[in-house]
């Protein structure tokens, strides 16, 4: 079927189909949502002839999913960013993601963690050295929040879910996940080394796919002294490709933690967690001796 017949066709499925086109769109999409967003920069890491990668760019500017942003006069040049019709593209990236990791790196397994050598702690170790894109998400108290902070170091630690049990309760089988238990442990455990953490120059901060709601009431109920944010939107778990898994219809982050150094560079990673607890104080070690 050619892409005009599926442009025409009276199903969303076909529709987008029509402006995706092909892979090299979602790979597009994948980079710019990591933060390259110049032409050259995207020539150099995805291999495309510069005629496709131009018209591939030009395209999906024209259906509103990229825009340009100039950052040169002479000669002009762009920065290419996603809209908010392309960031509504993110959760089919980390769908994507998710399928491949779990059903062709992967045995099929549901699971929030991962083994030591897995391809998923290859990509999350090899995002030491790398710059986090400048990604704002939502605090639990409904106010933005950066990824990182230019004046500390951030602690981020990335949770699957963390319930009130007497008002919210669990996902179904949620202790039948391996790997997705501890989300509560780990979190008062941080606060309780919260100061030791302040002292050492670095500010704690968790994040989790649900929404602020969900993590205002877990918050009020654990006594955090830092912030939750949320990534609800995905744009962390698709700019950082960070390991996920889809329980209860939601796709949730796999437990790691990253300590952010102030120029917003990966500086050490954990992953996989196996002893939530212990993996504080193992950070905060890294904290201290960095």
């Amino acid at each position: 079927m050619k892409r005009v017949d599926l442009a025409d066709a009276d199903c969303g499925i076909a529709q987008a189909v029509g402006v995706l086109g092909d892979w090299w769109t979602f790979l597009l999409i994948r980079d710019i949502a990591g933060g390259v967003t110049r032409f050259d920069a995207l020539q150099r890491t995805l291999g495309m002839s510069r005629r496709a990668l131009a018209e591939r760019l030009a395209e999906l500017t024209d259906h509103g999913v990229l825009r340009r942003r100039r950052y040169s006069d002479r000669p002009p040049r762009y920065d290419y960013l996603l809209t908010a019709k392309g960031e509504g593209l993110l959760p089919v990236l980390i769908a994507l993601q998710e399928w491949g990791d779990r059903h062709l790196i992967g045995d099929g397994t549901l699971t929030a963690t991962a083994q030591a050598g897995s391809a998923e702690a290859r990509r999350v170790h090899a995002l030491v050295g790398r710059r986090v894109p400048e990604i704002v998400l939502t605090r639990h108290d409904g106010e933005p929040e950066p990824v990182a902070t230019p004046d500390s170091w951030t602690v981020l630690y990335c949770f699957p879910g963390a319930f009130v049990p007497e008002a919210q309760g669990y996902p179904p089988y949620w202790s039948e996940v391996p790997g997705a238990a501890g989300c509560t442990l780990e979190s008062t455990t941080y606060a309780a080394r919260a100061g030791d953490f302040a002292a050492a120059g670095a500010r704690v901060r968790g994040a989790s796919t649900q929404r602020p709601d969900q993590l205002a009431a877990f918050a009020a109920h654990a006594g955090l002294p830092f912030p939750l944010v949320s990534d609800q939107d995905q744009r962390l778990a698709a700019g950082l490709l960070l390991p996920t898994f889809r329980a209860a219809g939601v796709d949730r982050f796999k437990r790691l933690t990253l300590l952010i150094d102030p120029a917003a560079t990966v500086h050490a990673v954990q992953f996989p967690i196996t002893d939530p607890a212990g993996s504080v104080d193992e950070m905060l070690r890294l904290v201290r001796d960095r």
